[in-house]
C-alpha cells in the first residue's frame, strides 16, 4: 500500500503509480527470454562492405553532411570511474603495503606512462609531501594510489571516466571529452561548421564537465577550423526504477520509498529530447589519441553514409506506397528490401492480399532506423547480434545480452557462444519519419526486455530493475542494419591499466 507521503515522493520525481505497479509486477513476473533464430554474421545478418562500396558510402556520408540536416554526437558520460579502478580500491583495502598481483605490479612499473603522471605527481606532493619516485623508493606504494584515488588529492575514484586524463599529447594530456569533441569535428561538422556533441552527465557532475568544455573548446574550434555547440542532460528522475525486497514488495530505507537509475536504458528519454536527423552514439570511453584516430573516422562515416542509403530508399518507398500509384512488382520489390536489406521478415507475408501487405510494409519501414558497427569476437564483453523473434511474429536483427537468453537450453547457449560478433556501442542513428516528423522514440522500446539484478543497501540485499538497455530493447522495434567493423575501432577502458594498451599511448 503507498502511503500519502509516497505518493507525494512518486509526483515529485514524476513517476506515477500505474508505473510502480508494472515494475513490482516485472519482479513478480520476470521477464521471458528472448526467442531466437540464429547469431548473426557476414553473409546473415552483418554487412562487411568491399573497398569499392567502402568509397561509396563514405562519399554519400560526406554529401549529405553537407546538406541542413541535423547531426548530433551523443556520449553517454554519465557513469562513476569507480569500477575502473577496483583492482587499486583492493590494493588500498589488502593486508600487504606493496605490490603483489600483476596488475598491482604493472600499475607501479608503468606509471609515468599514465597520461595523469604530472597531476598524481604534484597530488603526492601535496598529500604525502613527497613526489612519486621518493615515495617508491621507500617503499610507500599506498599513499600514491590514495593520491589517486581519494578527495584530497585527484579523487580518480569519484569523477566520471569522461573527467579523466586519457591521453598524453605533446602540449598537455587530454580527456575522453576533448577526445569526443575532435572526433566529432573529424566526421559530424556540418555545411556551416558547426558540431553539435550532446552528453549525459550525472547532476554532481555536470558544472565540472561545462568547465571543462568551455576551457577546451576553442582550442579544437581555432585547430579544426568549426564552431562546437555543446549541450548536456541529466537522466530523468522519472526514469528511475522501484527496488524491491526479498517479497517482491517496495524496498524502504528509514520508511522511504528507494529508487535506483533504471540503467542506460533510461537514456532512450534523452535521445528523444535532441532536435536532430542523425545522431551518432559511442560510449565516453572509447577513444584513441589522435595517431590512431584514421580508422575510427573512416568506419564512422562508413555507418553513417550505409545509414543514409538505407534511409533514402525507405523514404522513397514509402513516398510510392503513400501515393497509392504502385504496381504489384513495386510491392514485392519493397518487400524483397524490407526482407533482404533491413533483414526484418515474416513468414507469413505469403498470405497477405495487396493491400494488407501495402499497411504492413508502411508500418515496418516507417521506423526509426540504425546502423550498428560490429566487431570480431576476441572475447571482449558486449551484446551480440541476433536475428530474433518479435512479439507480432516478425524476426529482424536484435542485440542482445547474455542475460535475455536462456542458457539453460543447449540450442540458444550453443547459438550464443558461436556468436562471431558482438555490439561495441558503435552506432548511427536516423530519427525522423519521411515527412520530416520526429519519431517519439518511446514508442518503439520492448518493455518486455530489461531485467532484475541482485544489490544491497545498508547491508540488507534488493533487487534491482533495469529498464530495457539504450541499445537493446529500448531500440527493439527499430529498423536495424549490422555493419562489419575493425577491432582498431573498438578500445574501451574498463580498468586503468586499459591505458597502458599501445592504443591509448
Amino acid at each position: 500500500m503507498l502511503t500519502v507521503e509516497d505518493k507525494n515522493y512518486l509526483a515529485s520525481k514524476g513517476i506515477s503509480e500505474e508505473q510502480i505497479s508494472k515494475q513490482l509486477d516485472c519482479f513478480k513476473k520476470g521477464f521471458p527470454f528472448l526467442k531466437l533464430a540464429a547469431a548473426a554474421s557476414v553473409g546473415n545478418g552483418i554487412f562487411s562492405p568491399d573497398e569499392e562500396e567502402l568509397k561509396g558510402y563514405l562519399h554519400l556520408w560526406d554529401s549529405y553532411i553537407q546538406s541542413d540536416r541535423r547531426v548530433v554526437k551523443f556520449v553517454p558520460a554519465s557513469g562513476a570511474a569507480s569500477r575502473m579502478f577496483k583492482n587499486m580500491f583492493g590494493f588500498l583495502e589488502a593486508d600487504y603495503n606493496e605490490p603483489q598481483t600483476d596488475f598491482e605490479k604493472e600499475f607501479f612499473t608503468r606509471i609515468q606512462d599514465f597520461a595523469f603522471y604530472d597531476d598524481l605527481n604534484a597530488a603526492c606532493v601535496k598529500t604525502a609531501r613527497k613526489d612519486i619516485p621518493a615515495l617508491l623508493a621507500e617503499g610507500q606504494y599506498k599513499p600514491v594510489v590514495a593520491a589517486l584515488l581519494q578527495e584530497a588529492g585527484l579523487n580518480y575514484g569519484q569523477l566520471p571516466k569522461g573527467l579523466l586524463k586519457f591521453h598524453k599529447y605533446e602540449g598537455g594530456s587530454r580527456t575522453p571529452v576533448e577526445e569526443h569533441l575532435v572526433e566529432g569535428a573529424l566526421y559530424a561538422t556540418n555545411r556551416t561548421g558547426v558540431v553539435n556533441v550532446h552528453f549525459t552527465v550525472s547532476p554532481e557532475h555536470k558544472a565540472l564537465f561545462a568547465k571543462l568544455v568551455e576551457e577546451k573548446a576553442e582550442l579544437f574550434s581555432k585547430k579544426y577550423g568549426v564552431k562546437y555547440e555543446v549541450t548536456f542532460s541529466e537522466q530523468k528522475s522519472s526514469t528511475d526504477t522501484i527496488a524491491a525486497d526479498e517479497n517482491n514488495e517496495p524496498f524502504r530505507v528509514d520508511g522511504k520509498l528507494f529508487f535506483r537509475p533504471g540503467g542506460h536504458g533510461a537514456l532512450i528519454e534523452n535521445l528523444n529530447d535532441l532536435d536532430a536527423d542523425i545522431v551518432f552514439i559511442k560510449n565516453i570511453d572509447n577513444v584513441v589519441p589522435d595517431k590512431f584516430k584514421t580508422d575510427t573516422v573512416t568506419y564512422k562515416k562508413l555507418l553513417a553514409g550505409v545509414l543514409v542509403a538505407l534511409q533514402q530508399k525507405a523514404f522513397s518507398y514509402l513516398q510510392l506506397l503513400e501515393s497509392g500509384k504502385y504496381t504489384h512488382d513495386q510491392v514485392l520489390e519493397i518487400l524483397q528490401f524490407l526482407q533482404k536489406e533491413l533483414c526484418c521478415k515474416l513468414p507469413d507475408t505469403k498470405l497477405l492480399e495487396d493491400t494488407e501487405l501495402v499497411v504492413y510494409l508502411k508500418k515496418k519501414l516507417n521506423r526509426p532506423m540504425r546502423v550498428c558497427g560490429m566487431v570480431k569476437n576476441v572475447g571482449e564483453p558486449g551484446g551480440g547480434p541476433f536475428l530474433a523473434y518479435n512479439s507480432d511474429g516478425t524476426i529482424s536483427l536484435q542485440i542482445l545480452e547474455s542475460s535475455q537468453i536462456d542458457m539453460n537450453d543447449p540450442e540458444k547457449k550453443a547459438m550464443f557462444e558461436k556468436g562471431t560478433h558482438f555490439n561495441p556501442v558503435d552506432l548511427v542513428c536516423a530519427v525522423r519519419d519521411y515527412k520530416g516528423n520526429k519519431f517519439d522514440l518511446t514508442k518503439f522500446v520492448d518493455p518486455a526486455t530489461g531485467f532484475i539484478s541482485s544489490k544491497s543497501k545498508s547491508g540488507r540485499n534488493l533487487k534491482a530493475l533495469e529498464l530495457p538497455g539504450l541499445w537493446n530493447g529500448a531500440m527493439s522495434d527499430w529498423n536495424t542494419l549490422f555493419v562489419e567493423v575493425p577491432l582498431s575501432t573498438f578500445n574501451p577502458v574498463k580498468t586503468v591499466n586499459d591505458l597502458l594498451r599501445v592504443q591509448h599511448q
